[in-house]
């Protein structure tokens, strides 16, 4: 899926975690529940690219905080000042206050209408905001087809298959893959897309393939733990969510996909292909398990990592 650019588990910091269950993104398709994604997402820009206007975000809840309090001040003081908007902007996303972001973003974007990096971002922040129809006809504006980015496409795919569309957007990330080969989080967006479109082995495949690129990361992990886990493969998706997450919390992760497809019919649906049902995994001992990412025990959906960053 981009979180979700975007993961159902999470090795996150806690506010990145809050941000990812905020979003609006892809579990609906999966268990008819609405997701934060990434909504991935924290993710940092999970379908984008770090331009020489960003910065790297903070990882701690008070850093980033006071990341967003200094690039607003220079906002407030300069609301033509492109850097402090599209950082300011970055920073708000981050702590979920998606609707704000996208207003800064539109502040900017009406004072550089042609900027295409403006555009990019504020198309992003109008997909956070789930403004879908809004974003898309931004990012049509942020690159061209004699310079397509591969940034925009990717995010383009994920608001696509947030729509439930994803076709249009696996040609997207296959588009994308062409300008940038073996980019792990456009890997990781279009393998959560097959996983939607109920293309189980082809998505375990290109996650695979994602997260043998030295680049990926812990999303891109944990999105392949969790195509393993519908389809069966109970164990190898404890060890690989293991890579990033405390045994324990990995093991509560995958016996709530377990939980999950027992009571679903929409996660059935979708393990269930050509036929073929996954193999029972061996019973373990009863325990507490009762949440997908660290904090205190919430009904909160299941993330996945598609939505663009």
């Amino acid at each position: 899926m981009t979180c979700p650019d975007r993961s159902l588990f999470s090795a996150r910091p806690p506010v990145l975690q809050r941000r990812a269950r905020a979003r609006t993104a892809l579990a609906l398709a999966l268990v008819g529940l609405t997701l934060g994604g990434c909504k991935s997402v924290g993710l940092g820009d999970v379908t984008g690219s770090i331009s020489k206007t960003d910065s790297v975000l903070p990882q701690s809840d008070a850093a980033l905080r006071q990341y967003s309090e200094q690039w607003g001040r220079k906002f407030d003081a300069n609301q033509g000042d492109k850097a402090a908007a599209i950082n300011y902007a970055r920073a708000l996303r981050a702590l979920t206050q998606f609707d704000q972001a996208a207003a800064v973003m539109r502040q900017i974007a009406i004072k550089m209408p042609n900027d295409m990096e403006v555009l990019g971002n504020y198309g992003k922040a109008l997909a956070d905001a789930g403004r879908f129809e809004e974003a898309t006809e931004v990012l049509s504006r942020a690159h061209t087809q004699e310079r397509p980015n591969w940034s925009i496409l990717s995010a383009q795919g994920s608001i696509a298959d947030q729509m439930g569309d994803h076709a249009t957007a696996q040609n997207y990330y296959h588009t994308a893959l062409k300008i940038n080969p073996g980019e792990p989080s456009i890997l990781s967006n279009l393998g959560l897309s097959y996983a939607l479109s109920k293309q189980l082995p082809m998505a375990e495949q290109t996650l695979r393939d994602a997260v043998q690129h030295p680049a990926a990361d812990s999303r891109v992990r944990q999105n392949l733990a969790l195509v393993l886990a519908l389809q069966g493969k109970f164990t190898e998706a404890e060890a690989v969510s293991s890579r990033d997450l405390p045994p324990a919390q990995a093991a509560q992760n995958v016996a709530t996909i377990r939980r999950m497809i027992a009571q679903s019919n929409t996660w059935r649906d979708l393990q269930t292909l050509d036929g073929r049902k996954p193999q029972p995994a061996a019973s373990k001992p009863a325990r507490a398990r009762q949440r997908v990412v660290a904090g205190p025990a919430t009904n909160a959906p299941i993330e996945l990592a598609v939505a663009p960053r």
